[in-house]
């Protein structure tokens, strides 16, 4: 595998897929970061960060966003781009126990893509949920559930990637439980009222 080159050295194709994801608008709740990119996945590739405040909660949500680039065909993917996404995030305790969690976070990502118009194709990925207990002198502590998706495909669009970033983006804030960017919070505004 090639060393990853310098940006400066990078095809157009690349800075303007790159210059797409940095486009894109983020909401208030969401703190965004430049990332080191994994070096020897692909001649080219950028990575970030993203936190998801929500309602004084320290990160409510977690993920990391990588793209790859590979213009010789190096590696196994059906085309030039891969795009990879993580997203963590701490579960309600209702939510945790519903058998069907991983298709239902699953279909987070699949209409996410959709709405956003993130044309793609070889979507693979997992969703895993993980309980931890506390015993002995962490007895006291409360059991939690984690969910974690990783996944990737390959975008259809080689120069926009505007749509794939928005699609993480909204499956950052489904999974950190926000509200629709489009839809009023009522239980803060009740709050305030009360």
């Amino acid at each position: 595998m090639p060393p990853r080159s310098r940006a400066d050295d990078a095809p157009p194709v690349f800075k303007r897929a790159v210059a797409s994801l940095r486009a894109q608008v983020v909401r208030h709740e969401i703190a965004l970061e430049n990332i080191p990119a994994p070096q020897r996945l692909a001649a080219h590739s950028v990575a970030m960060s993203a936190s998801v405040h929500a309602g004084g909660e320290e990160d409510a949500a977690f993920g990391r966003l990588i793209v790859l680039y590979d213009p010789e065909g190096v590696r196994d993917w059906p085309g030039p781009f891969r795009v990879v996404a993580y997203v963590s995030a701490e579960l309600e305790p209702d939510m945790s126990a519903d058998p069907l969690l991983g298709q239902v976070a699953w279909t987070w990502l699949t209409d996410a893509l959709r709405t956003k118009s993130a044309g793609h194709h070889t979507l693979s990925g997992t969703v895993t949920r993980a309980t931890t207990e506390g015993f002995g002198r962490k007895a006291d502590q409360p059991t939690t559930t984690e969910l974690e998706m990783r996944a990737s495909w390959t975008p259809t669009e080689e120069d926009d990637l505007s749509g794939h970033m928005a699609a993480w983006l909204d499956l950052l804030s489904t999974a950190a439980g926000l509200p629709p960017v489009d839809v009023a919070d009522i239980s803060r505004r009740s709050r305030q009222e009360s």
